[in-house]
């Protein structure tokens, strides 16, 4: 099993390893793409303030975020785990993880970046700002630059395990795996189920999924869940007390995990 995450927005804003090496990330091979990435992040940031604020889609008050990608390079470094805040983090509780399981959480974790593509939860990284949204001159957009690169060594990865996919959809477009591995991709949707008036509503919530999408992480590998297919993967959560559903999926649509929330 891989469970996929996207990274926070939010970030820690200091560490104190040694620069990162982008060879020592998980998938080495993609270390040229890294440093391609990397060398234009400082190339924007080198240069006016109010165009590199404007390409990475930050507001005045958040100068200091070009200032850390302009040092990223020779930054001090913390692990993964540590760097990403936020909602969905603060439910996984990545750190304690590690700890406790760190070869389990090593081994199943991949987290999607914009500066690194994708990184496991023990990867030494500085403190950056950079959404695979984001259209970095002279690349352009990062969701198609990463999908190009990563085809092959991620799908390597990949091949034969199942995908737990907790990304958002900016995240999702740098990795679509194609043939038989698509078909072990597991979208987590998370649904709120409301009474209305007597009458049972449910929404698709964003706020609240990433909460929801932490939880279900967490169970995963708190607990060492193994499972080969998306209705195994729903009895496992079912026995941990979460509230899912499988819908039947058209030909050639990917596979949908529904977690109900109940108000």
């Amino acid at each position: 099993m891989l469970i996929l995450l996207p990274p926070s927005e939010g970030k820690a804003t200091s560490g104190t390893g040694p620069p990162v090496d982008p060879e020592s990330l998980v998938l080495p091979e993609l270390a040229p793409a890294r440093r391609e990435v990397l060398a234009a992040l400082e190339e924007l940031c080198s240069g006016p303030e109010d165009t590199a604020l404007d390409v990475l889609g930050l507001t005045p008050g958040q100068a200091d975020a070009v200032k850390r990608d302009l040092g990223a390079a020779d930054a001090p470094t913390l692990p993964a785990a540590e760097l990403y805040t936020g909602v969905l983090y603060d439910r996984l509780g990545l750190p304690e993880l590690l700890a406790a399981h760190p070869g389990r959480v090593r081994e199943r974790v991949l987290v999607f970046s914009g500066l690194w593509g994708v990184v496991g939860p023990a990867d030494a990284l500085p403190p950056y700002r950079l959404s695979m949204g984001v259209k970095l001159p002279p690349l352009g957009g990062l969701g198609a630059y990463w999908r190009r690169a990563m085809a092959g060594p991620l799908g390597a990865l990949a091949a034969d395990r199942l995908l737990v996919d907790c990304r958002s959809a900016t995240y999702a477009a740098a990795f679509r795996p194609r043939g038989a591995a698509a078909e072990r991709l597991v979208a987590v949707r998370v649904l709120r189920e409301r009474t209305v008036g007597g009458e049972v509503k449910r929404s698709v919530v964003s706020h609240m999924a990433k909460a929801t999408r932490g939880d279900i992480a967490r169970s995963l590998l708190a607990e060492g869940v193994e499972a080969a297919g998306v209705r195994e993967l729903a009895d496992a959560l079912r026995d941990l007390g979460h509230t899912v559903e499988v819908p039947e999926a058209g030909a050639g649509a990917p596979r949908v995990l529904d977690v109900v929330v109940r108000d």
